[in-house]
């Protein structure tokens, strides 16, 4: 009997249930960048899913639950969080003709026994009236300090995921690339 309650105990502590990410909140370290660039204001068109990719960006599992996404799919995570970043360096106009939309191509968290891990990776493009002027891809890496216990872990893993975006979106951001295509 003892035994089968150690092993409930322990199935316990390794499972997770169905839970949301973090909301996105901007870092205005990303902003700052953004507003010192002296770029045009742009709309933020839409963030799609590679056609055909083996890894489904819109579906996290994080232990034996999932994570979802508070936005309703993670391509819609990024484009609110390319929103609110544009939108807080007063760079954002709907009417505008240069666009910005992109491509969510890798989206993974893990939370493991003593580490977590969120890896993204995404392909933006820059167009003006059509024609694109900037088109990369750029992806981020974060770790924290994971747990053992799900109760611990998941957690974690729910609040580091909107970092993940931060870092990833800043990559884009500093690139003199994107900022030059912003400006056109």
């Amino acid at each position: 009997m003892s035994r089968v309650l150690t092993l409930c105990t322990f199935l316990l502590l390794l499972t997770g249930c169905a839970t949301s990410a973090t909301k996105y909140n901007t870092n205005f370290d990303n902003v700052g960048v953004l507003r010192a660039a002296g770029a045009a204001p742009v709309k933020i068109g839409p963030i799609s899913k590679q056609p055909g990719a083996k890894q489904d960006v819109d579906s996290i599992s994080l232990r034996l639950g999932k994570l979802d996404s508070p936005y309703g799919t993670y391509t819609a995570y990024l484009q609110e969080a390319l929103q609110q970043d544009f939108e807080n360096a007063r760079l954002l106009d709907a009417n505008s003709l240069t666009e910005v939309s992109g491509v969510l191509l890798h989206n993974d968290v893990e939370a493991g026994v003593s580490t977590g891990t969120a890896d993204v990776e995404a392909r933006l493009r820059v167009a003006r009236e059509g024609k694109v002027l900037y088109e990369q891809a750029k992806s981020a890496h974060v770790e924290w300090d994971s747990n053992f216990v799900a109760a611990i872990a998941v957690p974690r893993a729910q609040e580091n995921y909107p970092k993940a975006l931060q870092k990833l979106l800043g990559e884009f951001y500093k690139d003199p690339q994107f900022i030059a295509a912003l400006k056109q």
